[in-house]
């Protein structure tokens, strides 16, 4: 019987569709682990084939190479501690599982498929994927080793099926990805899974971006009781080892690891953009972004982002004035973009605006200026923005808050343009507030210049799309606590109307905000994909019809 069970976590970032690649970051780690005499190293869930797959997984060819480079990857890694990893599985009638696969002596020795299958969220794995029968644990050089996958530790019933049939430790493979104050959830459910089986636990997540989520590690280890033995840091790709020892009682207990606090929601939420944007260029294959500069607070908060994701060197702000753009934007836009060291264009669309309304002229004769003329603005800037994206392959970033996408008040191929939006999920208040964080926090994660890199004024003038002379956001919406209040409670809340009005909104506010949510909701099907910071991003998270004429009369 043995006493002692080193056990190695692979706190690290796949790339969705880079079998070959993903392969050869889980054979680095078992190197590593063999190095530090491991008994087990232990990789999360499908890591393999990266995740969130979607319907990727649904092609047999991509399932097929995913298996055969398993099977090579068992072989490459005989000789050493055995390695844990997720991946696909067929099982009976060629059902398709979500599993975590043993590998040892050069073959495939035991697969434990996932049970639970969540449907909710950011998930469909009701769609793609088969439950099975629950499983038992895995024997590891001796010792009984349960593996529930992800969602079978939020619930009892798996871990203590685990449990009653001889599992000693539990591991538990993630791919858990983040949104605000979701660390202390995982926690609380991983501490009860703890006291009810009366089993030490490892909770193993990835990390890295992969389209609008950010999977956020905080890997961490609970002795029987539910103290803390290790807690790996958030983002950052770690591999951490852990030995169990079995007390006079024949019990396991892990020895006391690395122990790395977590920054607050601030610190993890800009994290989490710098992150989605980093890793949405590396995997999608762009070195370099550019977005127009406008002397506002959202552009300016984008840039920064940028720069601190890519590098300065990286980084194009364009200014794109019109004879509606203040001196100050023209100022600000300049200064942010002088100190974060990026480059700087700057070019003017009176010429192009005025060839367009003279085109248009025999047409709109006998018309009005209206928002019409508004959107040709922004619209003329878009194109000019993703002509330079074309020649010179920067990937346009667009600089809508969540505000702004949640009541449309942005320009559809206008200033919505672009291939990915850090901000998407940031309501405007909160744009404010991060960026003075950013002015008084730097990280050695950030790329970008330690000082104060978006003037004051920027954050403390009024908001205004500068479309029309002396315009600001307040003509069109609600001011931004009210209107982001009343967001809250609309689209992260599912709140009613009487639920907004006896929370102190007048009624008319929100009726306003809730028409405009349902009429924009053809924008954002058409919208690029940002950072996911909470439960109910635009995307996934909220999927809304297009046409309905559903009003709460409430």
């Amino acid at each position: 019987m043995a006493d002692r069970f080193r056990l190695t976590l692979a706190q690290l970032n796949p790339t969705v569709g880079d079998l070959e690649g993903n392969a050869a970051k889980a054979r680095a780690a078992w190197e590593e682990a063999r190095a530090a005499g491991a008994d087990l190293v232990a990789l999360p869930e499908m890591f393999l084939t990266g995740y969130q797959t979607q319907d990727l997984i649904l092609k047999p060819i991509f399932v097929d190479t995913a298996l055969q480079v398993l099977e090579q990857l068992a072989q490459d890694c005989a000789d050493g501690p055995a390695l844990a990893i997720g991946g696909p599985a067929r099982g009976e009638g060629g059902k398709l599982h979500n599993s975590y696969h043993i590998l040892q002596g050069g073959k495939i020795t035991a697969t434990t498929h996932k049970f639970f299958l969540p449907n909710f969220n950011v998930f469909d794995e009701v769609r793609l994927f088969s439950r099975d029968r629950m499983q038992g644990p895995v024997a590891i050089n001796g010792v009984r080793i349960g593996m529930p996958i992800c969602e079978d530790a939020w619930y009892p019933d798996v871990c203590e099926a685990m449990a009653e049939s001889g599992a000693e430790i539990l591991v538990v493979p993630n791919g858990s990805p983040y949104f605000r104050n979701k660390f202390e959830t995982r926690l609380n459910h991983m501490v009860g899974r703890v006291v009810e089986t009366g089993l030490p636990l490892v909770y193993l997540n990835m990390v890295g971006g992969q389209d609008d989520q950010v999977f956020d590690g905080g890997s961490f280890v609970l002795n029987p009781h539910g103290h803390p033995a290790l807690q790996l840091p958030v983002f950052d790709e770690v591999i951490s080892h852990v030995t169990f020892l079995r007390n006079d009682d024949g019990d396991w207990c892990a020895e006391e690891g690395d122990f790395t606090a977590h920054p607050d929601e601030w610190e993890q939420d800009y994290r989490t953009m710098v992150e989605s944007l980093r890793d949405y260029c590396r995997k999608t294959g762009f070195g370099k972004v550019l977005l127009g500069m406008s002397g506002g607070v959202d552009s300016a908060l984008v840039a920064t982002i940028a720069t601190d994701a890519l590098g300065a060197e990286n980084v194009r702000c364009v200014m794109l004035p019109s004879e509606y753009t203040s001196e100050h934007s023209l100022e600000d836009a300049k200064a942010c973009a002088n100190a974060l060291g990026v480059r700087y264009d700057f070019v003017p669309i009176a010429e192009g605006r005025a060839a367009i309304t003279n085109t248009l002229a025999p047409l709109f004769a006998g018309t009005q200026p209206d928002i019409t003329e508004e959107n040709i603005q922004s619209r003329l800037r878009g194109l000019l923005l993703m002509a330079l994206s074309n020649k010179f392959g920067e990937m346009l970033l667009t600089t809508g808050n969540k505000s702004e996408v949640a009541v449309g008040y942005a320009t559809i191929y206008g200033d919505m343009a672009g291939g990915y939006n850090p901000i998407k999920d940031l309501y405007k208040t909160r744009v404010f507030e991060t960026c003075r964080w950013r002015n008084s926090n730097h990280r050695d994660w950030m790329m970008g210049n330690a000082d104060e890199v978006i003037p004051d004024r920027i954050i403390t003038k009024p908001p205004s799309a500068e479309l029309r002379d002396d315009q600001k956001d307040s003509d069109s919406l609600p001011d931004y606590p009210v209107l982001d209040g009343i967001l809250t409670m609309l689209v992260d809340d599912d709140a009613s109307v009487a639920d907004c009005v006896a929370a102190g909104y007048a009624r008319e506010d929100v009726k306003r905000v809730e028409h405009l949510l349902y009429i924009s909701e053809y924008k954002r099907f058409q919208s690029a994909p940002g950072a996911r910071l909470t439960r109910r991003a635009f995307w996934l998270d909220r999927r809304y019809p297009i046409a309905s004429r559903w009003r709460d009369n409430g």
